[in-house]
C-alpha cells in the first residue's frame, strides 16, 4: 500500500477514534495539546538529526536521473531539459528539507485550525499522522533506522501518487543519454 492510501486509511480511523474522545474536558484537551507539541518536536528533531547525519557522511557519489515528463518547475529554475545531476548528499538534504517544510506547513495549518477556528479533533489526528509520516520518511529509514538504500529506498526515490499517475525519475542509461542529448541541443540554440 502506498503512502497516500495509508494516509487516507489512518486519517479515517483516527477521525473515528477522535469522535470518542471527550475534548470538552479541559484535562483531556491539555493532554492532547501536549501530545501534539511533543510529537511535532520529535518529528522536527528527527529531521534535523537526519540532516546532520547526512552532512556528517558527506556522500559525494554522483547521482544522475531524468524525469519521464516535462516538469514546469525545472524550466522556472533555469535548469534545461529534464536531466538532474546531483550528489547523494545534496539529494538527501533536499528530500529532508521537503520533509521539514511539510512539517512546518502542517504546524501552521494546525495553528489556524485549532488556534483560530477552535477545532480540536485535528490535533489528535495530526499527532498520529506526524508519527506515521516520520516512520515512512525515506531519509529517516536510511540514516536513522540503518536500512540499505535499495528497493523502495533506492535514490532517486519514487514519488508514486495515489493512483500511480506521478512521473517517477528514470535512472536507466537510455533515459539519461536522451536527457543529456536534449540538454545539449537546447544549449546550442
Amino acid at each position: 500500500m502506498n503512502a497516500a492510501t495509508t494516509n487516507l486509511v489512518v486519517s479515517l480511523v483516527a477521525m473515528q477514534v477522535a469522535r470518542k474522545i471527550p475534548f470538552e474536558d479541559p484535562q483531556v484537551l491539555t493532554i492532547v495539546r501536549i501530545s501534539y507539541v511533543v510529537v511535532q518536536a520529535i518529528v522536527l528533531g528527527t529531521y534535523y538529526f537526519v540532516s546532520s547525519k547526512i552532512k556528517q557522511k558527506n556522500d559525494q557519489t554522483v547521482l544522475k536521473y531524468a524525469f519521464a515528463h516535462f516538469l514546469p518547475q525545472r524550466e522556472q529554475s533555469g535548469e534545461q531539459g529534464n536531466l538532474v545531476t546531483t550528489t547523494v548528499r545534496d539529494y538527501d538534504l533536499g528530500e529532508t528539507s521537503k520533509l521539514v517544510r511539510g512539517a512546518y506547513i502542517g504546524i501552521l495549518m494546525m495553528v489556524f485550525l485549532h488556534g483560530y477556528l477552535k477545532y480540536t479533533q485535528p490535533l489528535f489526528i495530526q499527532a498520529l499522522m506526524g508519527l506515521k509520516n516520520l516512520y515512512e520518511a525515506k531519509p529517516v529509514a536510511i540514516h536513522v533506522l540503518g536500512k540499505p538504500a535499495e528497493g523502495d529506498l533506492k535514490r532517486p526515490f519514487k514519488t508514486g501518487g495515489m493512483f500511480g499517475g506521478a512521473s517517477d525519475p528514470q535512472t536507466d542509461k537510455a533515459a539519461i543519454d536522451e536527457a543529456e542529448k536534449r540538454k545539449g541541443s537546447k544549449k546550442d540554440e
